[in-house]
């Protein structure tokens, strides 16, 4: 029985005997599904972690191959997605194409650069095989909705092309943002999207708007999903989202839960949100984490889950959410979620004020716990943002670590 039944008559002696099992099936609704818990479950936070300068240089090897001018030499946004025939696809919200130039840059600076004209897509795909990165499909590859408005691609799943099929497509998730003033000088959020890729061609066959968020008045309080996506035990799949609060200069922003069923990622009616006690319609969800102050996620966050428990990474909080990732752990995707725990700072390839890290993403697809960050320039003033990209390319590129979990 859906979650939002309820017994409008209730007339004779079947009355307790309705009652009960109305009751029964909002208790069963209530609670955590048996994916949702994990009775070996326990504190797991970060006990080491260690560059990992083999991804790190591939991503340069292959942005700084200056063979063709159609390719991607630089994003953000990282997301990646292992395909059935063990391709790795990484996705990229705002990309670089063009071409790459060797040092020195016209500063005279050691740095490989590329011109201030380059072009910039909102989006773009790479295909890797056996660790090497090969190509960039044609970009962006998600069009525009409508000018002033673009998509940026987030987490990435391989399902069934429907519950039971043996036809399989990649579901990718987009956030679907609007030009903004400052604050939002990186747009406003406007809703959640989900697109369907061929297999094993990766052509685009349709985009669906499965959370429409433009009612909500205030940005802050918008709430995109698909900052994260993981597979529970139950056939659900779980994906995250959060609000944009600390665009709106808040310490933290809010972390929220929705699960579907796996192969209908791109049914919106098949979408659940959590509303703290229960999975239920959009207007009623409520954050699983985020205390309105320090305590909370980044706009963008990652999850995972290990020896039975779920684990969160995102920027810290604060001045340290521009060079440090920490962590937050719980038995269930819905909480209660423990931390933060211990901060680590990973490199930057310049120690400089307005060099940041950020979007901290975990990419299963490559068989073990590797974590990337994004690198940029902060400034509001976007010639003065583009031109530090520009002559150094380094900083607008995904960098990676290693991590290892232990109990903390």
């Amino acid at each position: 029985m859906p979650a939002d039944t309820r017994a409008r008559q209730r007339t004779g002696t079947g009355l307790g005997l309705l009652l009960a099992l109305v009751l029964g099936a909002v208790l069963l609704t209530a609670l955590p599904d048996d994916g949702d818990r994990h009775d070996a479950c326990g504190a797991r936070t970060v006990s080491s972690w260690a560059p990992d300068a083999g991804l790190t240089d591939e991503f340069a090897r292959y942005g700084n191959d200056a063979a063709r001018t159609d390719d991607w030499t630089g994003g953000d946004g990282t997301h990646s997605v292992r395909l059935p025939d063990g391709r790795v696809l990484w996705l990229f919200s705002d990309t670089y194409l063009g071409r790459v130039y060797r040092p020195p840059n016209p500063a005279g600076e050691s740095y490989a650069w590329r011109d201030t004209g380059a072009p910039l897509v909102r989006n773009s795909a790479v295909v890797m095989e056996d660790g090497r990165l090969l190509r960039t499909l044609p970009a962006p590859l998600f069009a525009d909705p409508a000018p002033g408005r673009w998509r940026w691609p987030v987490a990435a799943r391989v399902e069934p092309r429907t519950p039971g099929s043996s036809v399989q497509v990649v579901r990718v998730v987009l956030w679907t943002r609007a030009t903004g003033a400052a604050p939002w000088i990186y747009g406003v959020p406007t809703a959640t999207e989900v697109a369907t890729l061929s297999l094993p061609d990766l052509r685009v066959e349709g985009i669906v708007r499965v959370l429409d968020q433009e009612g909500v008045r205030d940005p802050a309080r918008r709430v995109l999903f698909g900052t994260a996506a993981l597979t529970g035990d139950a056939d659900w799949t779980y994906v995250f989202g959060g609000d944009d609060a600390r665009a709106a200069s808040r310490p933290a922003s809010r972390a929220y839960v929705a699960r579907v069923p796996r192969g209908r990622l791109a049914d919106p009616s098949a979408w659940r949100y959590w509303d703290g006690t229960r999975w239920s319609i959009p207007s009623l969800m409520r954050p699983v984490l985020g205390d309105g102050g320090h305590k909370g996620v980044g706009s963008t966050f990652t999850v995972t889950r290990d020896r039975g428990t779920y684990v969160l990474f995102t920027m810290a909080s604060g001045a340290e959410g521009l060079t440090a990732v920490t962590s937050y752990w719980a038995c269930s995707p819905t909480g209660p979620w423990h931390g933060p725990g211990r901060d680590f700072s990973p490199p930057l390839p310049e120690r400089r004020a307005g060099v940041a890290a950020y979007n901290p993403q975990l990419h299963p697809a490559l068989g073990r716990l590797v974590l990337s960050y994004d690198v940029n320039w902060l400034d509001t003033n976007g010639i003065a943002a583009q031109a530090n990209l520009s002559r150094n390319v380094s900083l607008y590129r995904p960098r990676f670590v290693t991590l290892r979990l232990g109990s903390g």
